[in-house]
């Protein structure tokens, strides 16, 4: 079978679906390989290299001319109504947001799976990239905030004066707001943290932490991630977090349900109360947004109530790929696993009665396979 990885076309993303390393994995499992000459260079990794591991390089990709497509960014709809019926992709899909691509690839009758859609269980965490590309995006986040932050981190006692420490709050306590919390904290800011799930607590606490309880019951969704707040008790949420926000000046909003538009903590007004020159960095963005009027790849300077100045809000866009080279590390041996898990004998044929294969199936004969977005697609015809 010809398993095929080309370049990402969309804007900034520097991401490629395959290594070198994971090249050689595929091979081994006896299907052959192809990438686009150029796919790994963003990332770092030579057309030489690949065709060391064993894959053919090619100028000229055609997507439809393969049995598998492996990609990192979701398709458009247009490349995806290309596709031959029966191929196989394997890719982030962002089903919340991509709603036209996913009817595509159903009228299609393409096979499509969609990487965050794999289960969150022990069997499977080595295909997780949700849990891979957030750990890179948390720790880009709070380099991001540095970045755009116009004091020092760490606490300074100098001849000339005393500095004190940032104070930094993270929302979502998953991997991408745990690894900001370690990378915030190393950097000597005086981090605390909120999460829906007071079991996330402990795990705040290991990171150098301090975690914020509010009076709201435990929301645990499957797989150990948050599920969505009932509006009332949303509400009620950012009345509680409001003066916690307004003290930080570093906020770096990380919450995110899989398959969902990201939920709403942060409000514009939230945002205006905290000090001037403070830091939002929204890395649910793209997703909705954690923040409101936050825009995926844009800086805004949002006046302060107290009209001092402005707190800069980030909405962040291809956090993971501003880190390309281990990003694609860790992403490429994330599909190579779930393509390896349905391999036999040099042939890729999904069995769908493994629970990690049918979980991380977005859509198969025809069928939106993911019942959350086959709503919304009936809920928008």
């Amino acid at each position: 079978m010809k398993v095929g990885i080309g370049r990402e076309r969309r804007d900034g993303e520097k991401r490629v679906a395959a290594t070198p390393e994971t090249v050689t994995q595929l091979t081994a499992l006896g299907v052959d390989v192809t990438v686009e000459a150029g796919a790994g260079l963003a990332s770092g990794y030579s057309d030489a290299a690949y065709e060391k591991a064993g894959a053919q390089l090619v100028a000229d990709f055609d997507a439809a001319a393969f049995d598998v497509l492996c990609h990192v960014r979701p398709m458009t709809p247009e490349l995806a109504a290309t596709l031959p019926a029966g191929i196989i992709t394997v890719g982030l899909a962002s089903p919340a947001s991509e709603l036209p691509t996913v009817a595509a690839l159903a009228a299609a009758k393409v096979t499509a799976f969609a990487l965050e859609l794999v289960p969150r269980i022990s069997r499977a965490q080595s295909m997780d990239a949700l849990t891979s590309q957030a750990l890179v995006a948390g720790y880009r986040a709070v380099l991001e905030a540095t970045i755009r932050f116009p004091r020092f981190f760490p606490l300074y006692m100098t001849a000339a004066g005393t500095i004190p420490p940032a104070r930094a709050l993270v929302l979502g306590a998953g991997v991408a707001g745990l690894q900001a919390i370690g990378t915030a904290k190393r950097l000597g800011a005086r981090v605390s943290a909120y999460d829906v799930r007071p079991a996330s607590a402990d795990e705040v606490t290991s990171m150098g932490g301090t975690f914020i309880t509010l009076d709201l019951a435990s929301v645990e969704g499957t797989g150990g991630y948050a599920s969505e707040l009932a509006e009332d008790r949303a509400v009620r949420q950012r009345e509680l977090l409001a003066p916690h926000v307004a003290k930080a000046d570093v906020l770096i909003t990380t919450a995110a349900i899989p398959g969902r538009p990201a939920p709403l903590l942060v409000t514009r007004e939230m945002v205006a109360a905290m000090p001037a020159g403070s830091v939002v960095i929204d890395l649910a963005a793209e997703t909705g947004g954690n923040v409101e009027g936050v825009l995926p790849g844009v800086d805004q300077l949002v006046p302060t109530a107290a009209g001092d100045g402005f707190v800069t809000l980030v909405g962040m866009q291809d956090a993971a790929s501003a880190m390309a080279s281990d990003a694609s590390r860790l992403y490429a041996k994330n599909v190579a696993n779930l393509l390896a898990l349905m391999t036999r004998d040099g042939q890729v044929v999904p069995d769908f009665t493994d629970e990690v294969i049918a979980g991380a199936c977005l859509t198969v004969d025809g069928e939106v396979r993911h019942a959350p977005t086959a709503a919304a697609l009936e809920g928008k015809n």
